[in-house]
């Protein structure tokens, strides 16, 4: 996990975010313990309460599941929760060529707009 905190949101959204982002990349697998909040706090160089609201945040997104006594774990339910990951992503894109479309414009150039914008977005990070 890589923490690179900018100040355009929250710090416990951000670390939730790299939690996310490390779950959907499988750095963590289905049923995997997570670090401690306080490994994750060190990690981070933040505070355990802030790591803390970051973890109940994926749990409530169900990405993780605690067990009593045992810590924080990558929910079991992981395939199914990239399945309608990947469901979301594909409607987003249907509703995306259908708006360029009624713009006018065909697939060729929606995608192309896309990549510029992937492109953007790379370079500002």
């Amino acid at each position: 996990m890589d923490f690179q905190f900018n100040n355009e949101q929250p710090i416990w959204l951000q670390i939730a975010a790299a939690i996310e982002q490390a779950i959907y990349t499988e750095e963590f697998e289905a049923g995997q313990k997570l670090p401690s909040v306080r490994e994750i706090a060190l990690l981070s160089r933040t505070n355990p309460n802030t790591v803390s609201k970051a973890l109940i945040e994926l749990e409530h997104k169900g990405l993780i599941e605690t067990r009593r006594t045992a810590g924080k774990f990558v929910s079991s339910d992981l395939k199914k929760q990239r399945e309608n990951r990947t469901m979301k992503a594909k409607q987003n894109a249907y509703s995306y060529l259908e708006a360029q479309k009624a713009l006018g414009l065909d697939d060729k150039e929606a995608i192309n707009l896309i990549e510029s914008i992937i492109h953007d977005t790379n370079t500002n990070d």
